[in-house]
């Protein structure tokens, strides 16, 4: 199972936003692109920008590798609809995802370590795999023994975000469901991305 452990503030910076949710805010302190000329923007050609998208793509959901984006890709494109948005509502449902949109995480690398560590139910089963994808009527949940994890319950009581419509949550148990798969207009990302840009990139990626 790959995990990213690179620099998380280098990647919020070069997309100019706090992506990741981080309470210490790394745009704060170095607002400009990594990089000796992280200042100046250079046009980018169309393939750069259909790269740049896809990249935030990754980012925005964990850093996911570009094999695991690909093989989204492929299951989207075999069922019937718009592939751009059956891919979003496939990445939405990510277990670690899910964990982390339910407030369960601080961010979403929070969510992978819940999950590969064993705290994470799913229906009171234990699951550790992140990729694990959420069916509606799933039931998500903290292990009761890590209840009184830190940062578990700073997590829950952060009143700075808000759980999605397509979740519920009851804080008190530190549990909750997927209600519905997540409509397009529902999913609320840290910046915007043109997913329609990301799938044409992915097409012509073997």
């Amino acid at each position: 199972m790959s995990r990213y452990t690179g620099p998380k503030n280098r990647i919020a910076r070069r997309f100019g936003v706090n992506i990741f949710g981080r309470l210490r805010n790394p745009l704060l302190h170095k607002p400009n692109p990594p990089g000796v000329h992280g200042a100046k923007r250079r046009k980018k050609s169309d393939y750069g920008v259909q790269l740049e998208e896809k990249q935030k793509l990754k980012a925005v959901y964990g850093m996911l590798t570009d094999k695991q984006l690909l093989r989204y890709y492929h299951e989207s494109v075999q069922k019937q609809g718009n592939t751009a948005h059956l891919l979003l509502e496939r990445l939405e449902c990510r277990l670690d995802n899910i964990v982390y949109k339910l407030k369960l995480a601080s961010t979403i690398f929070q969510a992978h370590q819940l999950v590969s560590h064993g705290h994470v139910l799913v229906d009171g089963k234990k699951v550790d795999v992140r990729s694990f994808l959420v069916k509606p009527g799933m039931t998500i949940s903290i292990k009761e023994k890590s209840h009184n994890m830190k940062v578990v319950k700073d997590a829950v009581a952060n009143t700075s975000r808000e759980v999605p419509e397509y979740l519920s949550l009851d804080d008190k148990k530190m549990s909750g469901q997927l209600l519905s798969i997540p409509q397009v207009e529902q999913i609320v990302l840290p910046l915007p991305i043109n997913i329609a840009l990301v799938c044409e990139f992915l097409a012509h990626t073997h």
